[in-house]
C-alpha cells in the first residue's frame, strides 16, 4: 500500500476507497468537535477500487463504528453487503467517547463479529479487551494496538505494520488540535503518547484520523502538535507571570485571542489540562476550590 487517495473532505454516508483494502465511511455527526463527522474505517473487507492485488480476506476489521445513528449503520451495512465483501471478524474502537463507540454493539450483532476495545465505557462493553501490543486481523490486514492515553485514558491507536498506516482515532486530527479534557484527559500522558508515536521504527507512513482526511507527513504533523503544545504551555506561564493570579476563563481570554470566542468553552479544557501538567511539574499552583473556577498562580 505505497499510495493512497486522501480525497476531498469526508462526506457523511459516502464510502471512499482510500487504498486497497481500506474504505472510509463518515458518520453524519458534524460539529465543532468532530469536523465533518467521525470516520469509520473498514479494513480488509473490500479489495479497493481498480485493483485485484489485495483481495478481501477472512477476518475483516471495522474501526470506530461511531455514534448510534441508524443512517450510519445502514451505510456501513451497505458496504459490507457489496459483492465480494469479506465477513467482518472484529469490530474495534479507539476509545469509548460517544462519537466513536455506541454503534459498535449493534454492528457486532449484525455481523457476528467480536467487539473489542481497551475497557468498558458508556454504551460499550467489549467481548475481548485489547491491550498494548495486541494484534488484530489476519494476513496483510494485521493491526497492532498502541495504547496512547491522553485524550482519553482508554485511547488506542492501531498500526498496520505492513504498510505503516496508523489509524489514530482522536490522537491526531487533520487541520485541528485535539481537545484534552480533564480529569480523564491528561496533557502529560498525551504528550508522552505523541513522543512514542514519533519514535516508532520504521516511522509511520500515513495517519488515518477519526476526523478529517488521511495525512501523508506524519512526522511533520506530530512535531507540529508538540510545538503547538509547547507554545501554549509557555503562553500560560507567561500570562500567569504577568498577574498575581488568574482563573482558567481569564487565561483563555488573554491567550486565545486568535480564535472565534465561540470556541473558548472548548479551549478552557486544554488550558486546564496544561495547568494540571504544570502543577505536577511544580511550576504553578492553585487556590483551594474547584479546579475550573479557582485561581491559579505561578509557584
Amino acid at each position: 500500500m505505497t499510495g493512497f487517495d486522501a480525497g476531498a473532505e469526508p462526506v457523511p454516508g459516502v464510502p471512499f476507497s482510500l487504498a486497497p483494502g481500506v474504505v472510509r465511511v463518515t458518520a453524519p455527526n458534524p460539529s465543532l468537535m468532530t469536523g465533518a463527522g467521525t470516520n469509520t474505517y473498514l479494513i480488509g473487507v473490500l479489495p479497493g477500487a481498480g485493483t485485484e492485488s489485495a483481495p478481501p480476506c477472512p477476518g475483516g476489521v471495522v474501526i470506530d463504528p461511531g455514534p448510534a445513528d441508524p443512517a450510519h449503520l445502514d451505510a456501513l451495512m451497505a458496504v459490507l453487503a457489496s459483492p465480494g465483501a469479506a465477513p467482518v471478524a472484529s469490530v474495534i474502537v479507539t476509545h469509548t467517547h460517544p462519537d466513536h463507540a455506541p454503534l459498535a454493539r449493534e454492528l457486532a450483532r449484525r455481523t457476528g463479529a467480536r467487539l473489542m476495545g481497551f475497557e468498558p465505557g458508556p454504551e460499550f462493553e467489549p467481548d475481548l479487551r485489547v491491550v498494548d501490543g495486541d494484534v488484530i486481523g489476519a494476513g496483510q490486514w494485521r493491526l497492532r494496538a498502541i495504547h496512547t492515553p491522553g485524550h482519553a485514558s482508554d485511547h488506542l491507536c492501531y498500526l498496520m505494520e505492513e504498510t505503516g498506516w496508523l489509524f489514530a482515532g482522536d490522537q491526531l486530527m487533520e487541520g485541528s488540535t485535539v481537545v484534552i479534557a480533564p480529569p480523564d484527559g491528561d496533557m502529560a500522558a498525551y504528550l508522552a503518547s505523541l513522543e512514542r508515536l514519533a519514535s516508532l521504527e520504521p516511522p509511520i507512513a500515513a495517519v488515518a484520523p477519526a476526523h478529517g482526511r488521511v495525512m501523508s507527513e506524519p512526522g511533520q504533523v506530530i512535531q507540529g502538535y508538540l510545538a503547538h503544545r509547547r507554545m501554549r504551555e509557555a503562553a500560560i506561564l507567561d500570562a500567569l507571570g504577568k498577574r498575581e493570579a488568574a482563573t482558567i476563563e481569564e487565561l483563555v481570554e488573554s491567550i486565545y485571542i486568535d480564535i472565534d470566542p465561540a470556541l473558548h468553552p472548548i479551549a478552557r479544557y486544554s488550558v486546564w489540562a496544561h495547568l494540571r501538567k504544570l502543577a505536577a511539574d511544580g511550576l504553578v499552583r492553585r487556590d483551594p476550590g474547584e479546579e475550573l473556577s479557582s485561581l491559579w498562580r505561578t509557584s
